[in-house]
């Protein structure tokens, strides 16, 4: 086991090494002007190599790249805001946001992924049933609805409804009800479309059988054993749950005003504060990317029949 989690670890950490390369890459071939802020119409061409050469953007690009990593493994330094926060680290333009995203998503995953494993086991019950076609409509109408359709629709009919404010106040505990239920909308529907299944391929298998012909208790057999089974699995979707979070941040808390990393995230990449957009894509990268490893570990410490660490084992 101990071997699995170090090789699990080092590819995590990998694959984000990886994607930092890709996107300070990328993020190198876009014009300049975004390391200026507003300065760059004012400033010569002679001032402004000067800048650059400051900056260290007149390097070639393996030794930036080096200078960058070495600045982020010593002193975590992810460098300065040139438009959003002129001349702030963007660590403290991050961290001023952090406990908000972070309050909302983890709520939403709170509230979501219950809701989603009760919706998937009425689903399962009666396959079929009234429960199972009302589920299996509402995971369809989500997955084939645009999200930023159905995200504006609830903003517009629930402000109306609920009387919520239409934009995100501190003051205002109502303002974080519309962008929360927003939120748990595809947790709770990925949650019950693998609950559901989970439970309907327990309830398939021959030992289930054999308990139904030895007249075990069908609210025993369902709740002893299908439902403890098919929630083993259901671990691996807590990462899932939380890139969804994420995503799903990006464009809630922009339709909200909500002073979060997601909305900053588009107001940096609009306003091409280029060290900010950085910043926060390797930062939600390296999330992801640790969300899946908490998934796989949680995998193998939750079912002990699961020996990942050994030769030819398989998810």
């Amino acid at each position: 086991m101990l071997a699995y989690i170090v090789k699990r670890v080092l590819r995590s950490i990998l694959s984000v090494f990886i994607i930092i390369c890709i996107v300070f890459v990328l993020l190198r071939m876009l014009p300049v002007e975004g390391y200026f802020g507003g300065r760059y119409d004012l400033l010569t061409e002679e001032q402004r190599q000067m800048e650059l050469y400051r900056m260290g953007l007149l390097d070639p690009v393996p030794v930036q790249l080096f200078n960058f990593l070495r600045q982020l493994v010593t002193e975590f330094d992810l460098g300065l805001s040139s438009r959003i926060r002129v001349n702030v680290p963007v660590t403290t333009v991050i961290a001023d946001r952090v406990p908000i995203s972070v309050q909302f998503g983890l709520i939403s995953v709170a509230i979501g992924m219950p809701l989603g494993m009760a919706l998937g086991v009425m689903m399962s019950r009666k396959k079929g049933g009234v429960w199972d076609k009302a589920g299996t409509g509402y995971v369809a109408i989500l997955n084939a609805v645009p999200a930023p359709v159905y995200m504006v629709l609830i903003q517009l009919y629930g402000t109306m409804l609920l009387g919520a404010p239409l934009t995100f106040r501190f003051d205002s505990p109502m303002s974080r009800v519309l962008p929360i239920i927003t939120m748990c909308l595809p947790i709770i529907a990925i949650n019950a479309f693998w609950m559901r299944r989970y439970m309907v391929d327990e309830i398939n298998r021959d030992y289930i059988k054999l308990a139904q012909i030895k007249n075990v208790p069908t609210t025993t057999i369902f709740f002893r054993h299908v439902f403890r089974n098919a929630v083993v699995p259901m671990t691996n979707l807590i990462p899932l749950s939380i890139l969804g979070t994420i995503w799903g941040q990006i464009i809630i808390e922009r339709l909200y005003s909500i002073p979060g990393m997601g909305g900053l995230l588009i107001d940096a990449i609009l306003a091409r504060d280029n060290a900010l957009v950085q910043a926060l894509v390797i930062m939600f990268s390296a999330i992801g990317i640790f969300g899946l490893l908490l998934g796989d570990l949680l995998m193998a410490f939750v079912d002990p029949r699961i020996r990942l660490h050994k030769k030819g084992a398989a998810r």
